[in-house]
């Protein structure tokens, strides 16, 4: 029995870790805080435009798709800038390519949005 509470207490105080990962995010980064913005629009505007429910689905995953690469866009950057500050070739790179991914979730959440909300304006 105590495996069974040890595996419990270890997931709560992973989901703790996970919760104040996600506050940091939220009050030391611009670019979550952005994010987290357009989130609230979007989710106004899914009830006001009474979104289905597959719009709905694609609207929370395409915030989770996109809130998550750039919470691990700003972890990459962090270690990059921890494990060499100065200007490096390789840590730009890495850097950018980071950024890249980030690149890539926006464009799939805009064309997202694109394709619930533009009908609903015509």
């Amino acid at each position: 029995m105590k495996e069974n509470s040890s595996f419990l207490a270890k997931r709560i105080k992973g989901c703790g870790y996970a919760l104040k990962g996600a506050w940091m995010l939220l009050k030391n980064e611009a670019s979550i805080q952005v994010q987290a913005t357009i989130a609230v629009l979007v989710t106004i505007a899914g009830w006001y435009f009474n979104i289905s429910n597959t719009e709905w689905m694609f609207q929370v995953g395409a915030i989770g798709l996109v809130m998550s690469v750039e919470g691990i866009n700003t972890a990459a950057e962090e270690i990059a800038n921890f494990v060499h500050p100065d200007f490096n070739n390789k840590i730009g790179y890495i850097k950018d390519v980071a950024a890249g991914a980030v690149f890539f979730a926006a464009i799939a959440a805009i064309t997202i949005g694109c394709i619930i909300y533009i009908p609903k304006f015509l």
